[in-house]
C-alpha cells in the first residue's frame, strides 16, 4: 500500500435510478450524468475537514460528522485506524437535492472513494459499500443500497439483502439506454415513504415478484420485450404518482414514443424510461420533457446508456 500515492485526487460519482419500477429498495442502475465531484487532498493539520462546498446554495454543512461525504470518509478512516490523518475535502454538488437521483448516495460514494484513493487504496471498491451506506443513511435515515450500490460499482445492481449488504451486479444489455427527466419540484424521501402502504395484498406481491423476476431474466437474456413487459410497479407508483404533476401524461408520452417502460426514479420527482437504443431514448426524453414544459414546469433531461463504470477518478496531482 503506497501511503501517499497522490497529493490530491478528484473523483466523480454518478446519479442513479433506484427501484427501477418493480424492484423497490432492491434494484438500481447508474447513469452518466448528472453526478457529484469530490476532491480529497493531504493536509498538515490532523483530522478530516471539509474546506469547500459548491452547488448546494449553502444548504450543506461543512462539519464532516453532519455531511454525507464526511460521514462516509470518517467511517472509513476510523475503520483503518487513521482518524488523525490530515485530509481536506472539497464537495462539488452537480445534481439537485430531493431529485430521486441518489444525490446523497453520490456524495457519500464520492467522499469515501476519494479518501480511499488518496491514502493508497487500502480497500477494494466493493469493500467501500458499508462506509458509503453510513454516509447516505446519515442524510435520509433509511438503509437501502439501491442508490449507493450502482453509484459505487456502476451498472445495474440487485440487492438481495439491505441488512447484510448482499448485492450482485446484473448483466447490462448492450443497447439499453435510459431517458431520465427531473422536473423542478422537490419531494422529500421521508414524505414519499410515509405514503406507502405497510401491508400489501398477496395478489400485488405476486405481481411485483413476477415483474422483478421477469426484469432480471430480460436483462440476463438481453430480451428487450421481456424487460418491457416487466417494468411495472403495482406497489409504490400508484401512491407516489400523485406527488408528480402530469405523471400519467408523461408516461403516455414515453410509451407512445417507443419506451420499453416508464416509472418513478427513487422517491421522485424524477421519472425514467428504459429504451432500446440511443435514438429512441433521445425521442422519449424529449417527449417527457415537453409534457412538463407545457405546464411551465422547468425540467432537465438526461439521456444515457447504463453507466457501467460507477465512481471513478477524474484527475490526480
Amino acid at each position: 500500500m503506497n501511503i501517499n500515492a497522490h497529493q490530491e485526487v478528484r473523483v466523480f460519482a454518478p446519479a442513479t435510478v433506484a427501484n427501477v419500477a418493480c424492484g423497490f429498495d432492491v434494484l438500481g442502475f447508474a447513469i452518466n450524468a448528472p453526478g457529484d465531484e469530490v476532491v480529497a487532498r493531504h493536509s498538515e493539520k490532523p483530522g478530516l475537514r471539509i474546506t469547500k462546498i459548491t452547488g448546494d446554495d449553502g444548504k450543506l454543512p461543512k462539519i464532516p460528522e453532519k455531511n454525507t461525504a464526511g460521514v462516509a470518509a470518517l467511517d472509513l478512516l476510523r475503520h483503518l485506524g487513521m482518524s488523525d490523518r490530515g485530509i481536506e475535502l472539497e464537495i462539488h454538488k452537480k445534481m439537485p437535492f430531493g431529485s430521486g437521483l441518489g444525490s446523497s448516495a453520490a456524495s457519500a460514494v464520492a467522499g469515501v472513494y476519494a479518501v480511499n484513493k488518496l491514502i493508497g487504496e487500502p480497500l477494494a471498491k466493493q469493500q467501500l459499500l458499508p462506509f458509503a451506506m453510513q454516509g447516505e443513511a446519515s442524510a435520509d435515515g433509511a438503509w437501502h443500497a439501491d442508490n449507493v450500490g450502482p453509484s459505487l460499482l456502476g451498472g445495474i445492481v440487485f440487492v438481495r439483502s439491505n441488512q447484510e449488504l448482499d448485492i450482485a451486479q446484473l448483466p447490462v444489455p448492450e443497447n439499453l439506454w435510459a431517458a431520465v427527466v427531473h422536473p423542478d419540484i422537490e419531494i422529500l424521501t421521508k414524505v414519499a415513504r410515509e405514503i406507502l402502504p405497510t401491508n400489501i395484498p398477496m395478489v400485488n406481491a405476486t405481481q411485483q415478484i413476477g415483474n422483478l423476476g421477469g426484469l432480471i431474466c430480460g436483462l440476463i437474456q438481453e430480451d428487450y420485450a421481456m424487460i418491457g413487459r416487466s417494468i411495472h410497479d403495482v406497489i409504490a407508483e400508484p401512491r407516489r404518482q400523485k406527488l408528480i404533476p402530469e405523471f400519467y401524461n408523461a408516461k403516455r408520452a414515453a410509451m407512445s414514443n417507443g419506451a420499453l417502460g416508464f416509472s418513478i426514479s427513487g422517491a421522485g420527482p424524477s421519472v425514467f424510461a428504459l429504451c432500446e437504443g440511443e435514438q429512441i431514448a433521445q425521442r422519449v426524453g424529449k417527449a417527457i420533457s415537453e409534457v412538463f414544459s407545457k405546464i411551465n414546469l422547468e425540467n432537465q433531461c438526461y439521456v444515457s446508456p447504463v453507466n457501467k463504470k460507477g465512481v471513478h477518478v477524474i484527475s490526480t496531482q
